[in-house]
């Protein structure tokens, strides 16, 4: 059973073919293993572009960018919430689904699932790491019938 958690679905990107806010909620409670306040936003690349200079000092349009708060509060049981934020860049979704020849709802459950999993302190920088991540990345996306997205 996934844990309680709030999520804020906001759309940003004026982009086509954008998953619901009912498939976004989906894929954010199979990724979560901890009680979470979440917001997830689609935006364009101009956003994701400022956000990544101002907040990461990259230059680059990423296609995810996770905001990890730490724990903000408790639940009722006791347990520590989480809070984040995962901004998903809808155009470099779209062009990097169509270079490695994935349908799009795909792509954006791969990366919903990528950016709740750093905000609970998954992370790829180191080899070990990254390969239980991406373990992690492959199971869930496993449930929804979406292939490996490793094997491209």
């Amino acid at each position: 059973m996934a844990p309680e958690f709030s999520l804020s679905v906001q759309f940003a990107s004026d982009a086509d073919d954008l998953p619901s806010r009912a498939q976004v909620r989906r894929w954010v409670a199979a990724a979560l293993e901890h009680p979470a306040e979440i917001s997830v936003r689609i935006v364009d690349a101009e956003e994701a572009q400022a956000l990544n200079r101002d907040y990461r000092d990259k230059a680059y349009v990423p296609n995810v960018l996770t905001f990890e708060y730490g724990e903000i509060g408790h639940d009722e049981a006791g347990r520590g919430v989480l809070g984040g934020d995962v901004v998903i860049c809808a155009p470099v979704v779209e062009r990097e689904a169509l270079e490695q020849g994935k349908p799009l709802k795909d792509h954006y459950a791969h990366m919903t699932i990528h950016g709740v999993l750093h905000l609970q302190g998954y992370d790829h920088i180191d080899p070990a790491e990254a390969e239980i991540m991406e373990s992690r990345e492959i199971a869930i996306l496993k449930r929804f019938h979406i292939p490996n997205p490793y094997f491209s």
